[in-house]
């Protein structure tokens, strides 16, 4: 078959898109990451307060909060809130080997915590203002799960 034979399958791209250009190995929190059991306690119907007063290791509880404030527009209590459960989650990331840089995936359930903070950080920085800040957490969401952001 010729090179530009029209009947010849075009060849597979170097990458895909959401590929890890990087090679750096995915980071995923413990599986007994406070995360996992908040997730489950909110299942149950328990408080985010409670939640985050009992576990305040948990992005998730923070997250939760993060939500509920910007649902009551309270954009600088959200910002709070998401930026606490962010600063968590980074100290749990680190303490799993992460190393600044790299996949963070979504599909991993410990993960949504923090990333689900990391989202509502974005949001709250740009209802208040911060159009910088909001950009450079589209763009570390993007590099943590491609899939996370359009």
């Amino acid at each position: 078959m010729a090179e530009n034979d029209p009947a010849r399958p075009a060849p597979e791209p170097a990458v895909l898109p959401g590929q890890n250009l990087l090679g750096i190995p995915p980071t995923l929190l413990p599986e007994d990451h406070p995360d996992v059991e908040v997730a489950e306690a909110v299942r149950e119907g328990a408080d985010p307060r409670e939640l985050a007063a009992g576990r305040p290791d948990s992005s998730l509880a923070w997250a939760l909060l993060a939500q509920e404030a910007l649902s009551d527009g309270d954009d600088v209590a959200a910002y709070a809130y998401a930026r606490t459960g962010y600063h968590r989650g980074l100290d749990a990331l680190r303490r799993a080997g992460w190393r600044g840089q790299g996949p963070i995936p979504a599909s991993h359930a410990p993960n949504r915590g923090f990333l689900h903070a990391l989202a509502l950080l974005g949001e709250a920085a740009s209802r208040i203002g911060e159009r910088d800040e909001a950009e450079r957490i589209i763009a570390f969401l993007r590099e943590a799960d491609p899939t996370l952001v359009p």
